[in-house]
């Protein structure tokens, strides 16, 4: 996959995120952007503090950005693990749309990122990338008890 089309693709899952119905929608990223804080503006209750914990700097980075895409700001308090980012928001945004979508987009780069990984370690170090192969374990000695 190119470069252009991840974006694109990336984009698209949040149009289907955001309700869209046709194919000029899909590609409207903005005004997608648009319905989802539309609808988080339209949720009648009082936000909530949730902990998230994600593994992987680039999952950290994906969810940081998109909370900032919906104008939510991601904050750790001192001592909290890296791992753990902390979010305010309406909690049927985070079940409904926020979280489903942070997934999504999760696969989709994760699946890109995997491949490229990949193709580099096959060109930059060895071809064979299989599973390494599994062996018995060596017998233990039997120590005497005396």
């Amino acid at each position: 996959m190119t470069f252009d089309a991840l974006i694109a693709r990336l984009l698209k899952i949040e149009a289907l995120h955001a309700g869209a119905t046709t194919d000029g929608e899909r590609v409207a990223s903005e005004e997608a952007r648009k319905r989802i804080l539309d609808h988080l503006a339209r949720l009648d209750e009082e936000p909530i503090e949730m902990r998230f914990t994600l593994h992987g700097r680039w999952s950290q980075q994906l969810f940081i950005a998109l909370a900032r895409r919906y104008g939510l700001e991601p904050y750790r308090y001192r001592r909290q693990h890296s791992t753990s980012l902390m979010l305010k928001s309406k909690r049927r945004f985070l079940d409904e749309t926020f979280w489903p979508q942070f997934q999504d987009l999760n696969a989709e780069l994760g699946k890109h990122l995997d491949e490229v990984a990949k193709t580099v370690i096959e060109a930059a170090v060895h071809r064979d990338l299989s599973e390494a192969k599994e062996q018995t374990e060596p017998k233990q000695l039997a120590i005497p008890l005396s």
